[in-house]
């Protein structure tokens, strides 16, 4: 009998043990802005060393699409990600998700630009010309989840003018901004969006594709990208990871400054800084103003019908402008 306890004993501190390998196992998601060949090694090294640091197994979570790492999310196989504006609003909806920080450019920029480009020797030259909607022009936009990719050319160029892609032009696809780059530089899409940091990676890259584009459109400023992490995780874990990426190449990290600046430039970065819900705010506004147009466009609806669904809406709109104004005064 002493025996049998002794053995019961020790299967049950082994499983306690497996129950706090699997809770110190994070899965980090990582948005398909382009090829995973080409996302892997940037963040491979941010990554090796947020394990190093935390002690947490962290595991890149890699998928075709938007939807992939918010769906990761939702279903808890990704545990902390990083997001697009747009993407990240559908994890914190959808998926259970919380925005804890936020990147910053390179440059220091505190933000980045949604662009749409054509082929350098385009006859399209502007919006205007992009949109003579004659069904000629084969279009590119950006996953439904991109915040530069679709929402804000969807809100700021085609709902703004009444416009529907689809009746505008000969094809519309959807692709990465990688692949929608490519594609107008090589005379496969007559005009694609794409945003002002895949310009500066494409033009690093790619020279002579780039020398093949041109903007022909420029949003306002977005919202620099957040970080995500799952709501339910423990809080030792959130802070271990909010200590992490707060200090990563600052004068407050433990670690090699020079280097982790090195790493954070491979990614077109500058060191973190703290972020929350309602750097969404802008984002939330610009979703709304689209579906207000998309629902005065619609000739499917009766006046009343219009007139119910947009005051709704107008009234959400209203709450979430106010809000970004009392954070901003």
């Amino acid at each position: 009998m002493n025996a049998f306890l002794k053995g019961a004993a020790a299967a049950l501190f082994a499983v306690v043990l497996s129950g706090a390998a699997v809770a110190q196992e994070i899965n980090f998601g990582i948005i398909s802005t382009e090829s995973q060949q080409n996302l892997r090694p940037k963040w491979e090294p941010l990554l090796a060393d947020l394990a190093k640091k935390t002690g947490l197994k962290v595991k890149p979570f890699f998928a075709s699409d938007y939807s992939g790492v918010i769906e990761g999310m939702r279903f808890g196989k990704v545990h902390v990600a990083w997001y697009g504006n747009k993407s990240a609003m559908e994890a914190v909806d959808r998926a259970g998700g919380e925005v804890f920080a936020q990147t910053v450019s390179v440059e220091g920029h505190p933000g980045y630009w949604s662009v749409i480009l054509a082929p350098k020797d385009s006859k399209l030259n502007s919006v205007e010309d992009l949109l003579k909607c004659d069904k000629s022009l084969n279009f590119g936009l950006g996953d439904p989840n991109s915040t530069s990719g679709f929402l804000v050319p969807t809100t700021f160029v085609f709902a703004a003018n009444n416009i529907d892609p689809k009746t505008c032009f000969k094809n519309v696809t959807n692709s990465n901004h990688e692949t929608n780059a490519m594609a107008v530089a090589n005379g496969q899409l007559d005009a694609a969006t794409n945003n002002t940091e895949n310009l500066a990676v494409l033009e690093r890259n790619a020279p002579d594709a780039f020398a093949k584009v041109k903007v022909i459109w420029k949003s306002p400023l977005i919202p620099a990208d957040p970080l995500v992490w799952r709501k339910d995780l423990p809080e030792e874990t959130k802070a271990k990871l909010k200590e992490f990426f707060l200090t990563y190449g600052t004068d407050k990290s433990d670690g090699d400054v020079a280097r982790e600046k090195e790493v954070l430039a491979g990614l077109d970065w500058a060191p973190f800084r703290p972020s929350t819900n309602d750097q969404l705010l802008p984002i939330r506004i610009m979703e709304l103003s689209k579906s207000i147009a998309k629902i005065q466009a619609d000739t499917s609806l009766s006046e009343a019908d219009k007139k119910a669904q947009i005051e709704k809406l107008e009234a959400e709109k209203a709450a979430f402008e106010a809000k970004l104004k009392s954070l901003q005064s």
